[in-house]
């Protein structure tokens, strides 16, 4: 018997989970929103991959029905500051961190692969929706966070996959994609997500601690004042 012939009383959702605040607030709503919810991590060469033991906690504690990893060696193709030790991450105290176009810590293609496996799994569970914490207002210029983006790869899963041929349509949610990051945690907030276990640096330490100077941590420091939230982030400076 086939995974998507088991029985099921709640619509299944493949959910992209990253152990960052994003991804965790997404994966809270597809459940309150009644989804039977999948996790889905990457090992992809990245720097920061303390936020993979961050998102196996955190489906852990959400109660997901399962939750994987998979390996890939983004790497191996370079690029980025994410996937390149020759590569620094960007710290300072840049007031717009899109000043420079797309950032050094853009990797190519990512949320492309990411989203073309987890179409493979939901189409092995017999699931139409995939949920992705992109975002297109406060984020670092990343040309995969756009609807845009997200509308073609929609489009071209419904053309790709042998459940889009036979009529049973994938939907990709973006339920942050116009939200502030101050939105985004004052939702997470009301569900009731404890931010401490998520992982937002590119630079975190083997401790766990955050640099305060990316990108990401500005972003997300800035969130928290505007929602007038204590971040409970360790930070090193």
């Amino acid at each position: 018997m086939k995974i998507s012939d088991l029985p099921h009383s709640s619509p299944r959702a493949v959910v992209l989970l990253s152990g960052g605040l994003d991804s965790t607030t997404v994966l809270a709503m597809a459940q309150v929103a009644g989804y039977d919810c999948y996790t889905l991590s990457f090992d992809y060469g990245q720097r920061h991959n303390f936020e993979l033991a961050a998102a196996a906690s955190i489906a852990s504690q959400a109660g997901v029905t399962a939750h994987k990893v998979i390996c890939l060696d983004l790497g191996t193709i370079g690029g980025s500051a994410l996937t390149d030790p020759n590569i620094a991450v960007p710290q300072g105290d840049q007031s717009d961190p899109l000043a420079e176009g797309i950032p050094v810590t853009y990797v190519p293609a990512r949320n492309t692969v990411f989203l073309s496996l987890a179409l493979g799994w939901a189409e092995v569970l017999g699931a139409q929706d995939i949920f992705i914490g992109v975002n297109a207002v406060d984020y670092s210029g990343y040309p995969d966070c756009r609807p845009e983006f997200i509308e073609a790869f929609a489009k071209m899963a419904n053309l790709a996959t042998r459940a889009g041929v036979q009529g049973q349509q994938t939907h990709i949610h973006t339920p942050l994609i116009a939200l502030s990051k101050a939105e985004i945690i004052q939702t997470g907030a009301a569900l009731g997500i404890d931010y401490g276990q998520t992982v937002s640096c590119y630079a975190v330490d083997e401790a766990g601690r955050a640099c305060g100077r990316c990108d990401a941590c500005r972003l997300r420091i800035a969130g928290f004042e505007q929602a007038q939230l204590l971040d409970p982030t360790s930070y090193l400076s």
